[in-house]
This record gives C-alpha cells, sequence and structure tokens, in this order.
C-alpha cells in the first residue's frame, strides 16, 4: 500500500455481519469493497446517479490498491454451500429429499429458505451452519487480502473503550487505557491467522444440556470513519446488525423484510386460487342454468352431456377441487317419484269409470287344430 494512506495503530475493528451480508449478496449486479485502510465497506448500487457512479470509479483506479472486492457468490458455491447443509444436518429422509428437489429446481436459494423457515426444526440447524461456514470464508478471503483484523462481535472490551480505539486509529501517543486495549487487540488478532480459525474443532467432553439461550444483541459501536473520500461517502454500506439466516437470500436486504414477503407470498397464492376457483364455479353456474330446461331426447345428446360432465371431473381431480361434481346431478333429469295414496285412489276410479274391456274370444277352424 502507498505511504501516502495513513496507517492504523492497531488491528481493524470490522463488523463480521455486515461482512456476512456483502458476501452474500455479491454478485454480476452488485459490487461491495472492503477499505484496508479504515476498514468500511462500500456497496456500489447502480441505481444511483451516473456522475456519482463515474467519480466513484475514478477513486477506485486512482488507488486501487486500497480497496478489495469482495468475491461473487457464483451458483456452484450456492448450490454447494445448500447440498452440505442437507447432507451434513438434515436427518429426516422426506425432509432430505424434499431439499435437494428444491435445490436442483429454479429460484433455489428463496425457495431453499422459505422450506427451511416452514421447518423449525431445521431453522436452528441452518443458521448454524450458515454462520460457521461463511465465518471461515471470510476469515480465509481476509487473511489473503493481508488485513489484521478483529471482529467487533468478539470483543470484549467496554464500549466506551471500543470507541476510543476507533478515534485514535492512527494516533500513535494514547493514553494507558488505549494501550491496554491495543495490546488486547493484537493477542485477538492473531487467532484469526491461527490453523484453527479455519479449521475449528469441536469441543471435547460430554456436550451440554440445550437449554433454550436468550439471543442477546452486542452492543455495538458508533461507525466513525475519518479518511472516506468525498465521492465515496454515499456508498458506505452499514447496515444494522442482524444474526438470522436470511441474509442468504439474494432479493431482501434484512430478515424482517423476507419474513413479511414469505407470509404476503402465501397470501397472495391462496387468494389467487379462490378467484380461479369462484370464476369456475360461476361459469359451471352459467352452464348449469343453460342446461337445466333442456331434456335430452336420444341416446346421443345423452351422450355428449356426459362428456361434458367427465371433462368437469377430470378438471376437478386434476385442481383438487371439491363438489364440482353436483353438476352431473343438475344435468340430467331426476327419476320421478313414487305416486302417493291419493293419486292411486284416483286413478282406480278412472279405471272403474271407463268399464271393464271385453274381448272377443278367439275361435279356431278344425283345419287349424290338426295342424
Amino acid at each position: 500500500m502507498k505511504d501516502e494512506f495513513p496507517r492504523a495503530k492497531n488491528p481493524l475493528i470490522l463488523r463480521y455481519h455486515r461482512l456476512l451480508e456483502a458476501f452474500s449478496k455479491s454478485d454480476d449486479e452488485r459490487d461491495f469493497y472492503l477499505d484496508r485502510v479504515e476498514g468500511f465497506l462500500l456497496y456500489i448500487d447502480l441505481d444511483k446517479n451516473e456522475e456519482d457512479l463515474i467519480a466513484a470509479e475514478v477513486e477506485f483506479k486512482n488507488s486501487p490498491e486500497r480497496y478489495c472486492l469482495v468475491p461473487k457468490l457464483s451458483y456452484y458455491e450456492t448450490k454447494k454451500f445448500m447440498e452440505g447443509f442437507v447432507n451434513e444436518k438434515v436427518y429426516d429422509i422426506d425432509t432430505k429429499e424434499k431439499l435437494l428437489d428444491v435445490i436442483g429446481g429454479k429460484e433455489a436459494r428463496e425457495n431453499f429458505l422459505e422450506f427451511i423457515y416452514d421447518h423449525l426444526n431445521e431453522l436452528d440447524k441452518w443458521q448454524q451452519y450458515y454462520h460457521e461456514r461463511s465465518r471461515v470464508r471470510i476469515i480465509e478471503w481476509l487473511r489473503k487480502c493481508n488485513v489484521v483484523f478483529v471482529f467487533e462481535e468478539d470483543l470484549e472490551l467496554p464500549r466506551n473503550v471500543v470507541e476510543k480505539l476507533k478515534e485514535h486509529v492512527f494516533d500513535a501517543k494514547v493514553g494507558k487505557e488505549v494501550g491496554g486495549a491495543r495490546e488486547v487487540l493484537e493477542a485477538k488478532a492473531k487467532t484469526y491467522y491461527s490453523s484453527e480459525a479455519l479449521n475449528p474443532r469441536p469441543k471435547r467432553g460430554r456436550p451440554p444440556k440445550q437449554q433454550a439461550k436468550p439471543e442477546l444483541e452486542p452492543e455495538l459501536t458508533h461507525d466513525i470513519y475519518t479518511t472516506v473520500p468525498i465521492a465515496l461517502r454515499q456508498f458506505l454500506f452499514i447496515p444494522e446488525f442482524g444474526t438470522g439466516g436470511a441474509s442468504f437470500s439474494s432479493k431482501f436486504d434484512s430478515e424482517e423484510q423476507f419474513l413479511a414477503n414469505l407470509r404476503g407470498g402465501s397470501k397472495d397464492k391462496v387468494d389467487t386460487k379462490l378467484e380461479i376457483l369462484s370464476q369456475r364455479l360461476e361459469s359451471l353456474r352459467h352452464l348449469s342454468t343453460k342446461l337445466k330446461d333442456f331434456t335430452p331426447s336420444g341416446l346421443s345428446d345423452k351422450k355428449i352431456i356426459s362428456t361434458l360432465v367427465s371433462k368437469a371431473v377430470e378438471e376437478e381431480r386434476s385442481d383438487s377441487e371439491p363438489k364440482m361434481t353436483q353438476l352431473a346431478q343438475d344435468l340430467f333429469p331426476k327419476k320421478k317419484a313414487r305416486a302417493t295414496q291419493a293419486e292411486v285412489k284416483e286413478l282406480m276410479e278412472e279405471k272403474k269409470k271407463r268399464g271393464v274391456k271385453k274381448v272377443t274370444q278367439i275361435h279356431y277352424k278344425k283345419s287349424d287344430k290338426k295342424k
């Protein structure tokens, strides 16, 4: 790096959750950069003004050694990420098969997350797996960029001390409190360059009893940056803290947005299905009113109507929409009901009035008898 840039007197204090989001959302249309001088992140949003984008490009060309481009998350890496979770952490055979089908389909990342968030047993395992693997990947990349760093989420220093470290990051002479805190940072930074950082070992001994641990949000300090170029200030990437596994999504910026879309999307699907069902029922009512007064004269007419009904039944089975076969009962003429006792008496009286029919006896000839 050029000597014109100031050098930090202690390891850079980076926020892990911001790097996690940058790694997850970096693709062909979105570029993220890490500043090696002070540790801030930049998101080059293509929706910005063209003049601002040109000014940012000039800044990158003038000092290419200062900024590190966050690597893109390719389709192959995304698929490998999800398949690794399914093969290592999912034990139910049916769930594993369904997830593998989702991974092999379209919009695998979004459908994968929707499935995971619908199955709470897999959600906790996914969040833990996602953070562990992403952490290793981020540390490996920072080591390649020769960045001496610590994650602010891992520090156990008081908040005011961390803010003082940020304020005096370029000062050589500092007080005892800041000097002692710098020694703590240097010792912590060495752990990220150890072999265990890339290959975390499982803890030995009997695992502790699983208890519901309350998720406490760490007390993070304010962002203090003094060397951000004027052309890049509007591109600063400073999202709020988030721990959910929904940052794996390529469409939504936060877990709240993802959950809101998840609930709204399912509601929209139900509404569209109900609308289609109501339209079909309305068309069938219109058809039934036309055919109610129609009485089939022959077998050919019955066949025509039966084919219409069979088609309706097939559509019912394919769409799994119930009680549409009721149309068949309305199309064909109903059977005549049995006559009541009063009607039977009236018929008998009419027959008596008509009288008994006289039938002439048939006389055979003798020749016919002989034959």
